[in-house]
């Protein structure tokens, strides 16, 4: 099986520092500072976009190595199990997060989002602009999801 390596290419910065505490993002403002290496210009353009989406790396969160059986959705057993790849948790096989954040401002090499559920000093991987192009429509999911994220990015 191949693997590879990813250099992250900044840091999340924020007032939320418990990897448990997993809901309530919506109003949490994070500055992602982007390394160095990429120059002051690196995220120039950007400010013309309402939304980021934001690749990271869930590295405060324990691996979890057995990913074979479905397990009941955020370890609720109220709600129906799930496979591994059917949850946006941090229990995956390489713990990568992807959210996708308003963007409040742009300066220099840091780039200030509204609503990025990571905690302070999580490694960003990457960042893409959100475009129209590429967000779907009629998006479907079960019913429960609804329900279980209502809090979720909320305030």
């Amino acid at each position: 099986m191949l693997s590879f390596e990813i250099t992250p290419i900044g840091t999340v910065r924020n007032d939320r520092t418990d990897v448990q505490h997993t809901d309530n993002w919506g109003a949490v403002r994070s500055t992602i500072t982007i390394d160095e290496r990429f120059g002051d210009l690196c995220l120039q353009g950007l400010e013309g976009f309402s939304h980021v989406e934001v690749l990271f790396v869930f590295d405060q969160f324990p691996a979890h190595g057995d990913h074979r059986e479905p397990r009941p959705y955020r370890g609720r057993s109220d709600l129906p199990p799930v496979g591994v790849f059917a949850g946006r948790g941090p229990r995956r096989p390489n713990r990568i997060g992807v959210t996708c954040c308003a963007i409040e401002s742009v300066h220099g090499r840091e780039l200030t989002v509204v609503g990025l559920d990571a905690v302070s000093g999580t490694p960003v991987v990457d960042l893409k602009p959100t475009m129209v192009e590429f967000v779907p429509v009629n998006v479907e999911q079960p019913e429960w999801v609804s329900r279980v994220m209502s809090e979720y990015f909320q305030p």
